[in-house]
């Protein structure tokens, strides 16, 4: 069982650092532990619970980008039409390399996301690989520093993108991001690393990653969401419902206040917190 109050707790937190560069799996794992609430969460109706304000921020994603979605789109069917991708078509090359980076993180989130988390479902791991996540952030902003001039010149972040990142960029986006898989490793910061690694700035790294979670996360809730409602998950769907409200909430308030953070800011605060929390959470639960 769930209260009320912690649904609204692990929501908000959950649609806090899904887009936040901290890991929303880590927080979710280490969080109920810190604050002592006996929840089993191997649990498949806590997983359930965890899926269902996943659904709540692929969905606000998509009504903050809703009218890039609706080009991208538009420029996907243009080029299945055309049976090609013209140069010029920003939308459809953009759109295609979600596509490609989608695969990987698909594939390998269907074959290893169960074997994951239950390996490391602990607060402990969680604890350590949000160092690592801490210390990836950082070597991610370093190199950014260095390749800074290496930027295309054009004015429009969607022509940027499209002009920066190639095919095997894009796979190599979506295989790095897959490694939020674990709990501690942020999915967004693992995916914005992969793209400055590929020469993207922290802007368009950023908005690459958002427009990435919407079909990853998205499609991920869509294959669970049945569960929500069997029998077994009747005890937990007010608090499931009153979770998602609350994901969906900071998910779109979190990316809002992101884009334009990454147009001028650093990947560092979030590093030096990542790797502030990690070690905190490591004494605790070392002296509890």
């Amino acid at each position: 069982m769930i209260s009320v109050i912690q649904a609204v707790i692990i929501g908000l937190v959950q649609g806090l650092t899904e887009l936040f560069p901290i890991s929303s799996l880590g927080h979710s794992v280490i969080l109920p532990v810190v604050l002592g609430w006996h929840i089993n969460q191997n649990a498949s109706n806590y997983l359930t619970f965890l899926v269902a304000t996943h659904l709540a921020t692929a969905i606000a994603l998509l009504l903050f980008f809703w009218g890039d979605w609706v080009k991208i789109v538009q420029g996907l069917i243009r080029s299945l039409k055309a049976r090609g991708i013209d140069r010029d078509d920003t939308y459809a090359k953009l759109g295609w390399l979600l596509v490609v980076g989608t695969v990987p993180a698909g594939i390998l989130g269907l074959l290893l996301q169960k074997e994951l988390t239950k390996l490391f479902a602990s607060a402990r791991v969680a604890a350590f690989f949000l160092i690592i996540n801490g210390v990836v952030l950082f070597m991610a902003e370093r190199l950014h520093k260095r390749n800074k001039n290496k930027h295309s010149i054009d004015s429009q972040s969607d022509k940027r993108l499209a002009k920066t990142l190639s095919w095997s960029n894009s796979v190599g986006v979506g295989v790095i991001q897959s490694f939020a898989l674990i709990p501690g490793i942020s999915r967004s910061g693992a995916s914005m690393a992969g793209g400055i690694f590929y020469g993207l700035n922290n802007e368009d790294a950023a908005r690459f990653s958002f427009l990435l979670a919407t079909p990853i996360i998205g499609a991920a809730a869509l294959l669970k969401i049945p569960q929500l409602f069997t029998s077994s998950m009747s005890s937990m769907r007010l608090a499931a419902i009153i979770g998602s409200i609350g994901a969906g909430i900071a998910a779109y308030l979190s990316v809002k206040f992101l884009v334009k953070y990454f147009q001028t800011k650093t990947l560092y605060p979030f590093a030096v917190y990542c790797i502030i929390a990690g070690i905190l959470v490591s004494l605790y639960l070392m002296i509890k």
